[in-house]
């Protein structure tokens, strides 16, 4: 049996893989930090593959920088020993639903998801803080790279470490106004990417503040050729007592794909088709046969077109030359591809127009027939930020969520990516917005879309509306914004909403299940060992296990879970058979069998599972002689 690592995958590794899989030669052996030896890059020889005339040092370049960059890059690759802790009792319809809300800092989320949402996810959808002055920002601790810093602004220790809150205001007093804001998002951006499925796309709102800054950051991430638009968003009516008497109402929405796979396109009129008699059940439409070129631009398409019923001439425009040529056009007429004045008594033409065949556009357009490309001018439905208040407001019969974005927003973005069956991520999630989004849109056009939720739990301030109302988090504001909204939705839907799935997993970000000893054995003595009982906390639960091992097996944290017993063990068995795990103790060789018996893709359970040695020195063979092909895992 294979040990689990317990902890999520090292970036830097997997893209030295990459880069050994295109030039072996480039990949060395060295000594790392811990004694221990590892791959790595050479990378004078790696300069010399990409380039004969590579950029030396100090070379003058186009480049977007700001104070800890680097740090900021190095530590969205770092892997993450935290873990996903389930709380049942939070959840709604835990057992069945395919939706997450979870706790904690999004970028260790995102690390966690990494593991087993690598390419998923459709759509992304952030509102991240505008940095405006007033807005608390996440604090990763970076390393200090100017000295004059340190000095003046005491925010850091001797070793040149942080020592502020996990979350800090970041006012403009302070002289790293962008550079922590910057700080902040880089990594957070850099490990969403990699969690888009190949034609997913990312939306994120911003104001003036940041939008050029974060547009520079994203053309860094995703590449300037996968930005797509920037859609203004009008966010309220003019104001009038306003700097400079410019009443800013716009906000952003920026959006960038993750490559050119991704395809926008949404609902638009329905386009007119004829049923004539002389083409039964081929219905067909018109288009005209100009366009805007000159006959000096086109010469093959200058040229007279005769009705061969009627003998009628139609000359050609000189400055809007036909469509096609003097070279095609008789098979267009034998294929009846025109129409001419007088073919058809309802239709008032005075030239020859096109002729399109619904089939061939059905068979163009696929899955986006009737849809058209999408316009940066949204459209008023989409609201503006009253209706956002409005909403959670009569949800909760009180302002208890200020300036929230309205759902109708959020669906609007759902929409033009045409996956009823996406999954939708929004790591800045607030007051669930995008959830509520989802659940609405589900129920509109009957998809099945999955949500994934993330959200600091940071508290409300003491004197707030939703403290008062009981609500001492974000989180719970969210979860039980996603409890009233689902329930409404339900209500409205009638009985085409009864299968909606309105639940959530509520998942909260912690420390390892495992204790230390469980990754670096090698740091514990004899004493040590005697004193550790167990490689599992003491406060952990099996099914606190199960959630940590499920990301390193590939295994979306939304599966199907079911709780079984076999032999009088408690066993889970994730997405029916797939995964069957056991974290009991005094696990004996017919428990082993049974398990077997059922030929798991994957079987995990705990060393110190095993009643016996018996039962670990006929483990092996058990499986081999019953499941052979079974994954076996232990931790």
């Amino acid at each position: 049996m294979d040990k689990l690592r317990m902890k999520s995958l090292d970036a830097v590794e997997g893209n030295v893989a990459k880069i050994a899989a295109l030039f072996p030669h480039c990949v060395t052996e060295r000594i790392n930090k811990d004694g221990k030896p590892e791959l790595a890059i050479d990378f004078d020889k790696l300069r010399a593959e990409l380039s004969s005339d590579a950029l030396d040092t100090g070379e003058e370049r186009y480049q977007f920088t700001w104070p800890d960059k680097r740090a900021a890059s190095r530590l969205a690759n770092t892997p993450t020993d935290k873990t996903l802790r389930p709380d049942v009792d939070a959840s709604v319809d835990f057992w069945n639903t395919k939706n997450l809300y979870i706790e904690g800092d999004n970028l260790d989320v995102l690390k966690v998801l990494r593991e087993n949402y690598l390419g998923k996810v459709k759509m992304i959808y952030i509102d991240p803080p505008y940095n405006t002055g007033n807005d608390f920002v996440y604090s990763d601790n970076f390393a200090v790279s100017s000295e004059e810093w340190d000095g003046q602004s005491g925010a850091f220790d001797e070793d040149g470490n942080q020592v502020i809150d996990p979350m800090q205001r970041n006012t403009e007093s302070n002289g790293r106004f962008h550079t922590d804001w910057l700080n902040m998002i880089y990594p957070r951006l850099k490990v969403a990417r990699t969690l888009l499925a190949d034609d997913g796309v990312m939306f994120i709102s911003i104001d003036d503040n940041e939008k050029e800054n974060l547009s520079k950051i994203c053309d860094e991430i995703f590449g300037e050729d996968n930005f797509i638009a920037s859609f203004p968003w009008r966010k309220r009516t003019a104001k009038t007592d306003v700097p400079f008497g410019i009443s800013q109402d716009h906000e952003w929405i920026i959006a960038y794909a993750k490559s050119a796979s991704f395809l926008g396109a949404i609902q638009g009129k329905e386009r007119k088709y004829f049923e004539t008699e002389d083409f039964p059940g081929r219905p067909w439409r018109v288009h005209d046969l100009t366009k805007q070129t000159t006959a000096s631009e086109r010469p093959n398409s200058f040229f007279t077109i005769t009705n061969p019923k009627t003998g009628e001439k139609y000359h050609a425009n000189p400055n809007a030359t036909w469509r096609i040529t003097v070279d095609t056009i008789e098979d267009y007429i034998a294929q009846n591809r025109i129409v001419f004045p007088g073919d058809y008594p309802f239709m008032r033409i005075s030239k020859p127009v096109l002729r399109y065949w619904k089939e061939d556009d059905e068979a163009k357009a696929g899955e986006n027939f009737g849809k058209i490309a999408v316009s940066t001018l949204l459209p008023e439905s989409v609201g503006m930020s009253l209706d956002g208040t409005r909403e959670i407001t009569n949800l909760f019969e009180g302002k208890i969520f200020s300036f929230p974005k309205p759902s109708s927003l959020i669906s609007f973005f759902c929409k033009i990516c045409n996956d009823k069956s996406a999954i939708v991520l929004d790591f800045f999630s607030g007051s669930a917005t995008t959830a509520h989004a989802v659940m609405k849109l589900n129920a509109e056009d009957g998809g099945h879309r999955k949500f994934i939720m993330v959200q600091l739990p940071e508290e409300t301030d003491e004197k707030s509306e939703a403290r008062k109302a009981g609500y001492e988090t974000i989180c719970q504001i969210g979860e039980e914004r996603i409890r009233r909204a689902g329930k409404k939705v339900k209500e409205e839907a009638g009985l085409h909403g009864q299968d909606l799935d309105t639940g959530f997993r509520v998942l909260k970000l912690d420390s390892s299940n495992m204790e230390d000893v469980f990754y670096t054995p090698e740091d514990f003595n004899e004493a040590h060992l005697f004193n550790t009982v167990d490689n599992v906390k003491s406060d952990r639960t099996p099914l606190d296990l199960l959630f940590q091992v499920m990301p390193e097996l590939d295994i979306e944290l939304s599966a199907k879970i079911e709780e079984k017993e076999v032999n009088g063990k408690k066993v889970f068995f994730v997405d029916d058979t797939y995964l069957i795990a056991t974290f009991d103790t005094e696990v004996n060789e017919s428990t082993v069998t049974e398990i077997a018996k059922m030929r798991p893709q994957y079987f995990v359970m705990r060393d110190s599972s095993a009643a016996n040695d018996n039962v670990l020195d006929n483990f092996e063979q058990i499986f081999r002689h019953y499941s052979p092909d079974t994954i076996r895992k232990i931790l």
